[in-house]
Protein backbone atom coordinates (compact mmCIF):
# COMPACT_ATOMS: atom_id res chain seq x y z
CA UNK A 1 0.00 0.00 0.00
CA UNK A 2 1.62 3.30 -1.20
CA UNK A 3 1.31 6.19 0.78
CA UNK A 4 -1.58 8.39 0.86
CA UNK A 5 -0.91 12.78 0.46
CA UNK A 6 -3.01 15.39 0.59
CA UNK A 7 -2.73 17.41 -2.36
CA UNK A 8 -3.45 20.98 -2.88
CA UNK A 9 -7.39 20.26 -1.70
CA UNK A 10 -7.30 16.66 -0.27
CA UNK A 11 -6.44 13.30 -1.43
CA UNK A 12 -7.50 11.95 -4.74
CA UNK A 13 -6.99 8.35 -6.83
CA UNK A 14 -8.12 6.17 -9.09
CA UNK A 15 -11.09 4.21 -8.06
CA UNK A 16 -9.99 0.29 -7.42
CA UNK A 17 -6.47 1.81 -7.86
CA UNK A 18 -5.61 3.34 -4.57
CA UNK A 19 -9.21 4.62 -4.21
CA UNK A 20 -10.42 1.62 -2.37
CA UNK A 21 -12.62 1.04 0.13
CA UNK A 22 -9.58 0.06 2.52
CA UNK A 23 -7.73 3.13 2.00
CA UNK A 24 -10.96 5.13 2.55
CA UNK A 25 -11.09 3.34 5.98
CA UNK A 26 -7.41 3.97 6.68
CA UNK A 27 -8.09 7.58 6.30
CA UNK A 28 -11.31 8.05 8.11
CA UNK A 29 -9.74 6.35 10.78
CA UNK A 30 -6.74 9.23 10.30
CA UNK A 31 -9.41 11.67 11.15
CA UNK A 32 -11.09 9.79 14.13
CA UNK A 33 -7.87 9.38 15.72
CA UNK A 34 -6.93 12.67 14.86
CA UNK A 35 -10.62 14.26 16.02
CA UNK A 36 -9.82 12.57 19.75
CA UNK A 37 -6.07 14.23 20.03
CA UNK A 38 -7.91 17.26 19.60
CA UNK A 39 -10.52 16.51 22.32
CA UNK A 40 -12.73 17.41 19.70
CA UNK A 41 -14.59 13.80 19.62
CA UNK A 42 -18.24 14.98 21.76
CA UNK A 43 -19.20 17.15 18.74
CA UNK A 44 -20.49 14.98 15.43
CA UNK A 45 -18.61 14.86 12.08
CA UNK A 46 -20.70 15.94 9.17
CA UNK A 47 -20.03 13.26 5.96
CA UNK A 48 -20.73 14.25 2.23
CA UNK A 49 -20.37 13.04 -0.87
CA UNK A 50 -20.82 14.52 -4.43
CA UNK A 51 -22.36 12.44 -7.74
CA UNK A 52 -19.34 10.25 -8.32
CA UNK A 53 -19.06 6.66 -8.96
CA UNK A 54 -19.81 5.06 -5.56
CA UNK A 55 -19.64 7.98 -3.64
CA UNK A 56 -22.47 6.99 -1.19
CA UNK A 57 -20.83 3.63 -0.56
CA UNK A 58 -17.15 5.57 -0.15
CA UNK A 59 -19.05 7.97 2.40
CA UNK A 60 -21.39 5.04 4.22
CA UNK A 61 -17.63 3.20 4.83
CA UNK A 62 -16.56 6.86 6.74
CA UNK A 63 -19.56 6.49 8.64
CA UNK A 64 -18.89 2.99 9.68
CA UNK A 65 -15.63 4.21 11.25
CA UNK A 66 -16.19 7.21 12.73
CA UNK A 67 -18.53 5.92 14.50
CA UNK A 68 -17.14 2.56 15.92
CA UNK A 69 -14.69 5.33 17.07
CA UNK A 70 -17.54 6.55 19.04
CA UNK A 71 -17.49 9.61 17.22
CA UNK A 72 -21.41 10.86 16.13
CA UNK A 73 -21.66 10.81 12.53
CA UNK A 74 -24.06 13.18 10.13
CA UNK A 75 -24.42 11.61 6.86
CA UNK A 76 -25.72 14.29 4.39
CA UNK A 77 -29.35 12.73 2.87
CA UNK A 78 -27.96 13.05 -0.90
CA UNK A 79 -25.10 14.17 -3.08
CA UNK A 80 -24.05 18.05 -2.26
CA UNK A 81 -21.33 20.46 -3.56
CA UNK A 82 -18.41 20.81 -0.87
CA UNK A 83 -19.29 24.68 0.05
CA UNK A 84 -22.65 22.87 1.70
CA UNK A 85 -21.20 20.75 3.34
CA UNK A 86 -18.71 23.30 4.69
CA UNK A 87 -21.20 25.43 5.97
CA UNK A 88 -22.92 22.28 7.24
CA UNK A 89 -20.02 22.27 9.30
CA UNK A 90 -20.70 26.13 11.21
CA UNK A 91 -24.37 25.30 10.86
CA UNK A 92 -24.75 21.55 13.02
CA UNK A 93 -21.88 23.00 15.24
CA UNK A 94 -19.65 19.81 14.08
CA UNK A 95 -16.17 19.42 14.64
CA UNK A 96 -15.28 19.21 10.86
CA UNK A 97 -16.67 17.25 8.04
CA UNK A 98 -15.42 14.63 5.54
CA UNK A 99 -16.42 15.32 1.83
CA UNK A 100 -15.97 12.16 -0.64
CA UNK A 101 -15.80 14.11 -3.79
CA UNK A 102 -12.45 14.70 -6.43
CA UNK A 103 -14.07 17.47 -7.86
CA UNK A 104 -12.53 18.25 -11.27
CA UNK A 105 -10.94 15.23 -11.81
CA UNK A 106 -11.66 12.80 -14.71
CA UNK A 107 -14.79 9.96 -14.16
CA UNK A 108 -12.26 7.45 -13.10
CA UNK A 109 -11.31 9.32 -9.77
CA UNK A 110 -12.73 9.37 -6.73
CA UNK A 111 -11.37 11.52 -3.35
CA UNK A 112 -11.87 12.59 0.26
CA UNK A 113 -11.40 16.21 1.70
CA UNK A 114 -11.41 16.94 5.42
CA UNK A 115 -12.93 20.15 6.29
CA UNK A 116 -11.88 21.33 10.23
CA UNK A 117 -14.72 23.00 12.50
CA UNK A 118 -14.00 26.43 10.80
CA UNK A 119 -15.61 25.59 7.59
CA UNK A 120 -12.63 25.41 5.23
CA UNK A 121 -9.62 23.82 3.53
CA UNK A 122 -7.54 21.94 5.84
CA UNK A 123 -4.21 23.74 6.85
CA UNK A 124 -1.03 22.42 6.02
CA UNK A 125 -0.45 21.84 9.88
CA UNK A 126 -3.65 19.97 10.05
CA UNK A 127 -2.80 17.64 6.13
CA UNK A 128 0.35 17.05 7.30
CA UNK A 129 -0.81 15.49 11.04
CA UNK A 130 -3.16 13.39 9.11
CA UNK A 131 -0.55 11.98 7.08
CA UNK A 132 1.33 11.01 10.11
CA UNK A 133 -1.81 9.51 11.59
CA UNK A 134 -2.50 7.74 8.26
CA UNK A 135 1.28 6.39 7.88
CA UNK A 136 0.64 5.04 11.85
CA UNK A 137 -2.48 2.86 10.74
CA UNK A 138 -1.27 1.95 7.41
CA UNK A 139 1.91 0.26 9.56
CA UNK A 140 -0.42 -0.96 12.37
CA UNK A 141 -3.96 -2.28 10.08
CA UNK A 142 -6.03 -0.77 13.55
CA UNK A 143 -8.96 0.28 11.84
CA UNK A 144 -12.47 0.01 13.77
CA UNK A 145 -15.37 -0.55 11.98
CA UNK A 146 -19.17 -0.92 13.13
CA UNK A 147 -22.35 -1.65 10.75
CA UNK A 148 -24.70 1.21 10.03
CA UNK A 149 -27.21 -0.74 11.40
CA UNK A 150 -25.50 -0.58 14.55
CA UNK A 151 -24.38 3.15 14.30
CA UNK A 152 -28.15 3.92 13.85
CA UNK A 153 -29.23 1.42 16.98
CA UNK A 154 -26.60 3.19 19.26
CA UNK A 155 -27.92 6.13 17.94
CA UNK A 156 -24.13 6.82 16.29
CA UNK A 157 -25.49 8.03 13.17
CA UNK A 158 -28.16 10.30 12.05
CA UNK A 159 -29.08 11.11 8.22
CA UNK A 160 -29.43 15.12 8.18
CA UNK A 161 -31.17 17.05 5.36
CA UNK A 162 -28.77 19.96 4.76
CA UNK A 163 -30.00 21.86 1.28
CA UNK A 164 -32.73 23.55 2.72
CA UNK A 165 -30.12 25.26 5.59
CA UNK A 166 -27.74 26.28 2.88
CA UNK A 167 -29.88 27.60 0.27
CA UNK A 168 -31.46 29.94 3.54
CA UNK A 169 -27.90 31.10 4.14
CA UNK A 170 -27.61 32.09 -0.13
CA UNK A 171 -30.43 33.73 0.13
CA UNK A 172 -29.31 35.63 2.97
CA UNK A 173 -26.20 36.64 0.83
CA UNK A 174 -27.70 37.29 -2.77
CA UNK A 175 -30.28 39.88 -3.48
CA UNK A 176 -33.24 38.05 -4.55
CA UNK A 177 -35.02 41.13 -5.34
CA UNK A 178 -33.22 42.69 -8.07
CA UNK A 179 -33.20 39.27 -9.52
CA UNK A 180 -36.85 39.38 -9.59
CA UNK A 181 -37.15 42.07 -11.32
CA UNK A 182 -34.72 41.64 -13.99
CA UNK A 183 -35.01 40.53 -17.95
CA UNK A 184 -32.28 37.91 -17.28
CA UNK A 185 -32.01 34.64 -19.16
CA UNK A 186 -29.35 32.15 -18.23
CA UNK A 187 -28.50 28.83 -18.77
CA UNK A 188 -27.20 26.74 -15.75
CA UNK A 189 -24.44 23.81 -16.70
CA UNK A 190 -24.69 21.47 -13.90
CA UNK A 191 -21.91 18.78 -15.16
CA UNK A 192 -23.83 16.27 -13.90
CA UNK A 193 -22.13 17.26 -10.34
CA UNK A 194 -23.84 17.92 -7.40
CA UNK A 195 -24.49 21.24 -7.99
CA UNK A 196 -27.46 20.31 -9.43
CA UNK A 197 -30.32 22.25 -9.22
CA UNK A 198 -28.92 24.62 -6.99
CA UNK A 199 -28.16 27.69 -9.11
CA UNK A 200 -30.80 26.99 -11.49
CA UNK A 201 -33.28 26.37 -8.68
CA UNK A 202 -32.53 29.63 -6.83
CA UNK A 203 -33.40 31.74 -10.02
CA UNK A 204 -36.56 30.15 -10.58
CA UNK A 205 -37.41 30.89 -7.06
CA UNK A 206 -36.30 34.16 -7.73
CA UNK A 207 -38.39 34.72 -10.96
CA UNK A 208 -35.58 34.64 -13.43
CA UNK A 209 -36.14 32.26 -16.60
CA UNK A 210 -33.55 30.06 -16.85
CA UNK A 211 -32.98 26.52 -18.06
CA UNK A 212 -30.40 23.68 -16.65
CA UNK A 213 -28.06 21.82 -18.44
CA UNK A 214 -26.22 19.11 -17.41
CA UNK A 215 -28.55 17.74 -14.87
CA UNK A 216 -28.75 14.33 -14.48
CA UNK A 217 -26.20 12.37 -12.14
CA UNK A 218 -23.82 10.65 -14.97
CA UNK A 219 -20.84 9.51 -13.21
CA UNK A 220 -19.19 9.33 -16.60
CA UNK A 221 -20.30 12.95 -16.06
CA UNK A 222 -20.96 12.16 -20.01
CA UNK A 223 -17.17 11.36 -21.42
CA UNK A 224 -16.00 14.88 -20.42
CA UNK A 225 -14.38 16.74 -17.52
CA UNK A 226 -16.34 18.20 -14.72
CA UNK A 227 -14.12 21.05 -15.30
CA UNK A 228 -16.05 24.40 -15.79
CA UNK A 229 -13.16 26.09 -18.11
CA UNK A 230 -12.71 26.98 -21.97
CA UNK A 231 -12.03 23.78 -23.09
CA UNK A 232 -14.92 21.55 -21.33
CA UNK A 233 -17.74 24.21 -21.74
CA UNK A 234 -18.84 23.81 -25.43
CA UNK A 235 -22.09 22.88 -24.97
CA UNK A 236 -22.78 25.54 -22.89
CA UNK A 237 -21.57 28.16 -25.28
CA UNK A 238 -23.39 26.43 -27.76
CA UNK A 239 -27.11 26.69 -25.62
CA UNK A 240 -26.29 30.49 -24.55
CA UNK A 241 -26.03 31.45 -27.92
CA UNK A 242 -28.80 29.12 -29.65
CA UNK A 243 -31.63 30.22 -26.83
CA UNK A 244 -30.46 34.02 -26.93
CA UNK A 245 -29.38 34.01 -22.91
CA UNK A 246 -27.87 36.71 -21.14
CA UNK A 247 -25.12 34.62 -19.65
CA UNK A 248 -24.21 30.93 -18.89
CA UNK A 249 -22.99 29.98 -15.52
CA UNK A 250 -21.44 26.46 -14.81
CA UNK A 251 -20.15 24.51 -11.84
CA UNK A 252 -17.67 21.76 -11.34
CA UNK A 253 -18.35 18.12 -10.18
CA UNK A 254 -18.57 19.36 -6.50
CA UNK A 255 -19.54 22.64 -7.31
CA UNK A 256 -16.40 24.52 -5.69
CA UNK A 257 -15.88 26.05 -8.50
CA UNK A 258 -17.73 28.60 -11.28
CA UNK A 259 -18.03 29.10 -14.97
CA UNK A 260 -19.12 31.73 -16.99
CA UNK A 261 -19.99 32.60 -20.31
CA UNK A 262 -21.20 35.60 -21.92
CA UNK A 263 -24.37 37.17 -24.27
CA UNK A 264 -22.46 35.89 -27.02
CA UNK A 265 -20.81 32.51 -26.09
CA UNK A 266 -16.95 33.79 -25.11
CA UNK A 267 -15.79 32.08 -22.03
CA UNK A 268 -14.72 34.39 -19.00
CA UNK A 269 -12.08 33.45 -17.20
CA UNK A 270 -11.81 33.53 -13.56
CA UNK A 271 -9.39 36.09 -13.58
CA UNK A 272 -11.51 38.63 -15.06
CA UNK A 273 -14.78 37.41 -13.11
CA UNK A 274 -13.04 37.97 -10.15
CA UNK A 275 -12.67 41.49 -11.12
CA UNK A 276 -16.16 41.90 -11.94
CA UNK A 277 -17.25 40.85 -8.31
CA UNK A 278 -14.86 42.80 -6.85
CA UNK A 279 -15.88 45.87 -8.60
CA UNK A 280 -19.64 44.99 -8.01
CA UNK A 281 -19.09 44.65 -4.28
CA UNK A 282 -17.47 47.66 -4.06
CA UNK A 283 -19.82 50.01 -6.37
CA UNK A 284 -23.42 48.05 -5.56
CA UNK A 285 -23.21 46.63 -2.52
CA UNK A 286 -20.93 49.58 -0.98
CA UNK A 287 -18.52 47.42 1.08
CA UNK A 288 -14.99 47.53 2.12
CA UNK A 289 -12.50 45.05 3.24
CA UNK A 290 -9.27 43.34 2.45
CA UNK A 291 -8.74 41.51 -1.21
CA UNK A 292 -7.13 38.09 -1.10
CA UNK A 293 -5.38 36.66 -4.28
CA UNK A 294 -2.90 33.64 -4.78
CA UNK A 295 0.16 34.49 -6.52
CA UNK A 296 -1.05 33.13 -9.61
CA UNK A 297 -3.88 35.23 -9.79
CA UNK A 298 -4.46 38.65 -12.16
CA UNK A 299 -3.10 42.00 -11.02
CA UNK A 300 -5.74 44.00 -12.14
CA UNK A 301 -6.89 43.04 -8.64
CA UNK A 302 -4.20 45.15 -6.99
CA UNK A 303 -4.79 47.90 -9.46
CA UNK A 304 -8.68 47.38 -8.40
CA UNK A 305 -7.58 47.98 -4.65
CA UNK A 306 -5.51 50.66 -4.98
CA UNK A 307 -8.09 52.51 -6.58
CA UNK A 308 -10.42 51.56 -3.67
CA UNK A 309 -7.93 52.37 -0.89
CA UNK A 310 -8.04 48.73 0.12
CA UNK A 311 -5.63 46.25 1.11
CA UNK A 312 -4.47 43.71 -1.41
CA UNK A 313 -2.92 40.40 -0.22
CA UNK A 314 -1.23 38.08 -2.06
CA UNK A 315 -0.91 34.20 -0.74
CA UNK A 316 0.38 30.67 -1.75
CA UNK A 317 -1.57 28.53 -4.34
CA UNK A 318 -4.43 27.03 -2.77
CA UNK A 319 -8.17 27.98 -1.37
CA UNK A 320 -6.61 26.77 2.38
CA UNK A 321 -4.21 30.23 1.93
CA UNK A 322 -7.30 32.43 1.41
CA UNK A 323 -9.57 30.88 3.96
CA UNK A 324 -7.20 31.08 6.52
CA UNK A 325 -6.70 35.44 5.90
CA UNK A 326 -10.83 34.88 5.82
CA UNK A 327 -10.76 33.36 9.43
CA UNK A 328 -8.51 36.75 10.45
CA UNK A 329 -11.71 38.46 9.09
CA UNK A 330 -12.23 41.73 6.84
CA UNK A 331 -11.92 40.29 3.52
CA UNK A 332 -14.45 41.28 0.74
CA UNK A 333 -13.26 39.08 -1.70
CA UNK A 334 -10.90 36.35 -2.09
CA UNK A 335 -10.07 34.29 -5.48
CA UNK A 336 -8.01 32.54 -7.33
CA UNK A 337 -7.39 32.06 -11.04
CA UNK A 338 -8.48 28.13 -11.03
CA UNK A 339 -11.88 29.32 -10.54
CA UNK A 340 -12.49 29.37 -6.87
CA UNK A 341 -13.87 32.57 -4.78
CA UNK A 342 -15.68 33.66 -1.73
CA UNK A 343 -16.78 36.80 0.18
CA UNK A 344 -17.40 38.75 2.86
CA UNK A 345 -20.14 36.93 5.10
CA UNK A 346 -19.60 33.51 4.02
CA UNK A 347 -17.66 30.66 4.88
CA UNK A 348 -13.53 30.62 4.10
CA UNK A 349 -14.57 28.19 1.43
CA UNK A 350 -14.37 28.74 -1.82
CA UNK A 351 -18.15 28.32 -3.29
CA UNK A 352 -19.08 28.39 -7.09
CA UNK A 353 -23.02 28.38 -5.96
CA UNK A 354 -23.00 31.50 -4.76
CA UNK A 355 -20.74 33.04 -6.91
CA UNK A 356 -22.71 31.71 -9.88
CA UNK A 357 -25.73 33.97 -8.05
CA UNK A 358 -23.96 37.11 -7.41
CA UNK A 359 -22.78 37.38 -10.98
CA UNK A 360 -26.80 37.09 -12.24
CA UNK A 361 -27.24 39.75 -9.38
CA UNK A 362 -24.78 41.85 -10.81
CA UNK A 363 -25.72 41.96 -14.49
CA UNK A 364 -29.54 42.74 -13.10
CA UNK A 365 -28.19 45.49 -11.15
CA UNK A 366 -26.21 46.76 -13.76
CA UNK A 367 -28.64 45.84 -16.73
CA UNK A 368 -25.78 45.03 -18.80
CA UNK A 369 -24.06 42.13 -20.20
CA UNK A 370 -21.23 40.78 -18.57
CA UNK A 371 -19.05 41.53 -21.41
CA UNK A 372 -20.29 45.48 -21.48
CA UNK A 373 -19.78 45.46 -17.50
CA UNK A 374 -15.98 44.43 -17.89
CA UNK A 375 -15.10 46.88 -20.89
CA UNK A 376 -16.49 49.23 -17.88
CA UNK A 377 -13.91 47.37 -15.58
CA UNK A 378 -10.91 47.97 -18.18
CA UNK A 379 -11.90 51.47 -19.19
CA UNK A 380 -11.83 52.29 -15.13
CA UNK A 381 -8.42 50.19 -14.44
CA UNK A 382 -7.08 49.20 -17.64
CA UNK A 383 -6.58 45.50 -18.98
CA UNK A 384 -4.40 43.16 -18.61
CA UNK A 385 -4.07 39.60 -20.56
CA UNK A 386 -2.93 36.34 -19.10
CA UNK A 387 -2.61 32.96 -19.69
CA UNK A 388 -1.23 29.75 -18.20
CA UNK A 389 1.64 27.32 -19.96
CA UNK A 390 2.02 23.62 -18.69
CA UNK A 391 5.46 22.06 -19.80
CA UNK A 392 6.40 18.77 -19.23
CA UNK A 393 9.09 18.31 -16.74
CA UNK A 394 9.98 14.93 -15.31
CA UNK A 395 12.27 16.36 -13.10
CA UNK A 396 10.43 19.14 -12.15
CA UNK A 397 11.44 19.72 -8.71
CA UNK A 398 15.20 19.86 -9.13
CA UNK A 399 14.63 22.03 -11.96
CA UNK A 400 12.58 24.43 -9.82
CA UNK A 401 14.66 24.48 -6.94
CA UNK A 402 17.62 25.40 -9.47
CA UNK A 403 15.20 28.02 -10.71
CA UNK A 404 14.52 29.77 -6.77
CA UNK A 405 18.36 29.36 -5.89
CA UNK A 406 19.09 31.20 -9.64
CA UNK A 407 16.74 33.15 -11.13
CA UNK A 408 17.28 35.01 -14.72
CA UNK A 409 18.49 38.15 -15.20
CA UNK A 410 15.90 38.68 -18.14
CA UNK A 411 13.10 36.64 -20.13
CA UNK A 412 13.18 37.52 -23.39
CA UNK A 413 12.96 41.09 -23.88
CA UNK A 414 12.01 42.18 -20.55
CA UNK A 415 14.11 42.40 -18.02
CA UNK A 416 13.59 40.89 -14.45
CA UNK A 417 13.39 43.75 -12.33
CA UNK A 418 12.24 41.69 -8.51
CA UNK A 419 12.15 38.20 -7.63
CA UNK A 420 9.17 36.59 -6.04
CA UNK A 421 9.03 33.58 -3.62
CA UNK A 422 5.70 33.24 -2.18
CA UNK A 423 4.88 30.13 -3.99
CA UNK A 424 7.35 28.47 -6.54
CA UNK A 425 8.97 31.51 -8.24
CA UNK A 426 7.37 34.54 -9.65
CA UNK A 427 9.28 37.19 -11.90
CA UNK A 428 8.46 40.78 -12.13
CA UNK A 429 9.00 42.01 -15.21
CA UNK A 430 9.58 45.56 -16.74
CA UNK A 431 6.46 47.42 -18.04
CA UNK A 432 4.11 45.28 -15.08
CA UNK A 433 4.49 41.92 -16.93
CA UNK A 434 4.92 39.09 -14.95
CA UNK A 435 5.99 35.04 -14.79
CA UNK A 436 4.80 32.44 -11.87
CA UNK A 437 6.99 28.87 -12.50
CA UNK A 438 5.90 26.68 -9.94
CA UNK A 439 5.56 22.62 -9.66
CA UNK A 440 2.44 20.57 -10.45
CA UNK A 441 1.70 19.00 -7.16
CA UNK A 442 0.24 15.74 -9.03
CA UNK A 443 1.74 15.69 -12.71
CA UNK A 444 5.37 15.65 -14.33
CA UNK A 445 4.55 19.49 -15.29
CA UNK A 446 5.47 22.69 -14.61
CA UNK A 447 2.88 25.39 -14.57
CA UNK A 448 4.08 28.51 -15.69
CA UNK A 449 1.07 31.43 -15.24
CA UNK A 450 1.56 34.62 -17.38
CA UNK A 451 0.18 38.26 -17.17
CA UNK A 452 1.06 40.89 -19.16
CA UNK A 453 0.19 45.06 -19.99
CA UNK A 454 -1.43 44.12 -23.95
CA UNK A 455 -2.04 41.36 -26.58
CA UNK A 456 1.36 41.76 -28.27
CA UNK A 457 3.68 41.67 -25.22
CA UNK A 458 1.80 38.60 -23.62
CA UNK A 459 2.41 36.47 -27.34
CA UNK A 460 6.42 38.29 -27.07
CA UNK A 461 6.45 36.62 -22.97
CA UNK A 462 5.35 33.26 -24.41
CA UNK A 463 7.08 33.01 -27.01
CA UNK A 464 10.51 33.71 -24.72
CA UNK A 465 9.13 31.24 -22.30
CA UNK A 466 9.63 28.17 -24.99
CA UNK A 467 12.49 29.81 -26.67
CA UNK A 468 14.20 29.68 -22.39
CA UNK A 469 12.54 26.50 -21.90
CA UNK A 470 14.36 25.10 -25.01
CA UNK A 471 17.80 26.30 -24.53
CA UNK A 472 17.50 24.97 -20.70
CA UNK A 473 16.94 21.65 -22.16
CA UNK A 474 13.69 21.03 -21.10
Amino acid sequence: MGAIRFGTDGWRAIVADEFTMENVRVVAQAIASYTKEMGLQEQAILVGHDTRFLGRRFAEEVVRVLTANQIRTYLVNEAAPTPAVAFGVKHFAASGAVMITASHNPPEYNGMKYIPHYAGPATPVITKRLEEWIARIQETGDVRTMTLEEAKSRKMLQIIVLRPHYEAHLRRLVNTDVLRNSSLEVVVDAMHGAGMGYVSGLLSEAGVKNVGIRETVDAAFGGDLPEPNDKHLALLKKEVVSRGASLGLANDGDADRFGVVDRFGQYVPPNDVLALLTYHLVKNRKLSGRIVRTVATTHLLDRMAAAYGLELVETPVGFKYIGEQMLQGDVLIGGEESGGASILGHIPEKDGVLINLLLAEMCAVEEKGIDQILRDVYDLFGELFHTRLDIQLPEKDRWIHEMVSFPPKQVGPFRVREVNRVDGIKLMLDEGHWVLIRPSGTEPLVRIYCEATSATALEKLKESIRDWFLEVNV
